[in-house]
């Protein structure tokens, strides 16, 4: 890793991409070989100088590579350009406080887990905010190495703006390595995401098992069947169709195309780290109690459960 003066000029275009994780690395590369100048801004450290990492993505069968700019908040007055959050969804509120100075009408992409997890940027006056949900999967392999599997074009939908800035955002992001596209019925996919999220990111670390489960065990396959019965009953409640069989399906699918791997829960826990599961089982708990309290007792056991065993694996 080398330094790189901090006082250069930035593009005016710059694709800032806040966290440091797998998903923020395979991006970075993909965008940075197509010609962008990316710049990956560690959301949980600061007063670091900017520079350069050489970061490699294996990929169909090949490795690429490129150097990446890697900075800190406190090097950028301004953030003139695409911000895009791939942090953990639970430090959204801090960073929304972070933010509202130095990212000013630059357009800010959600690539993370979870339900409303833009409240606190709305709450805050921000009045342009878009929400991805990525359908692709990346591990580490070493730090500065990932594997990265693209399922298929990611969509990228509008919470608050417009459909001409949506639009301008998914060409500017959209790679042949890590694709998107516009969405525009972003919260039914949203949906779809968090309660399948609620399945594999609760049940797979208690069984301390990987993604493949589901489809090999009818045991966990059941209990994956009472999560979703119950989540689609509070997406109902909040205008959501979806059907039991969708949904499953999706789950299959993930379960079939990710046997192997562990779940980024799963992997949060076994390195220590805090999970987002306040932004998927808890969420659910949260909205189902807002709209008439809707029962989902073995979603919200399974999330108390995983949460218990976050904390104590940080002890």
């Amino acid at each position: 890793m080398k330094h790189i003066n901090k006082n250069e000029p930035n593009l005016s275009k710059e694709i800032y991409i806040i966290g440091n994780g797998v998903i923020a690395k395979a991006l970075a590369v993909a965008l940075t070989l197509k010609g962008k100048s990316v710049t990956i801004i560690r959301g949980s450290i600061d007063e670091l100088p900017l520079s350069l990492e050489n970061i490699q993505v294996e990929t169909e069968g090949k490795v690429l590579q490129t150097d990446i700019k890697i900075s800190t908040l406190n090097n950028h007055e301004e953030l003139d350009g695409i911000i895009l959050l791939t942090n953990k969804s639970f430090g959204n509120d801090e960073l929304a406080g972070k933010l509202k100075l130095k990212a000013k009408d630059s357009p800010i992409v959600f690539l993370q887990n979870g339900l409303h997890i833009e409240n606190s940027f709305i709450d805050r006056g921000y009045t342009e905010l878009y929400r991805c949900v990525l359908l692709a999967t990346s591990q580490s392999v070493t730090n500065s190495k990932v594997k990265f599997r693209l399922v298929a074009a990611s969509p990228i939908g509008v919470i608050k703006g417009s459909v001409d800035v949506l639009q301008y955002i998914t060409d500017e992001l959209n790679t042949d390595i890590f694709s998107f596209r516009s969405e525009a019925d972003i919260q039914k996919v949203i949906w779809k995401k968090v309660i399948s999220n609620c399945v594999f990111n609760s049940i797979c670390p208690l069984l301390e098992i990987d993604n493949g489960i589901f489809q090999r065990d009818a045991g966990a396959l059941k209990i994956a069947k009472t999560v979703i019965s119950e989540c689609l009953t509070v997406a109902k409640g909040n205008g959501i169709q979806l059907t039991a069989d969708e949904v499953l399906q999706n789950v299959l699918a993930i379960s079939k195309m990710s046997d192997g791997q562990k779940i980024s829960t799963y992997q949060d826990i076994l390195n220590k780290r805090e999970t987002e599961i306040e932004t998927l089982n808890f969420a659910i708990a949260r909205a189902a109690g807002v709209n008439g309290n809707i029962p989902v007792p073995v979603t919200t056991l399974l999330g108390e459960l995983t949460k218990i065993k976050s904390e104590l694996s940080r002890k």
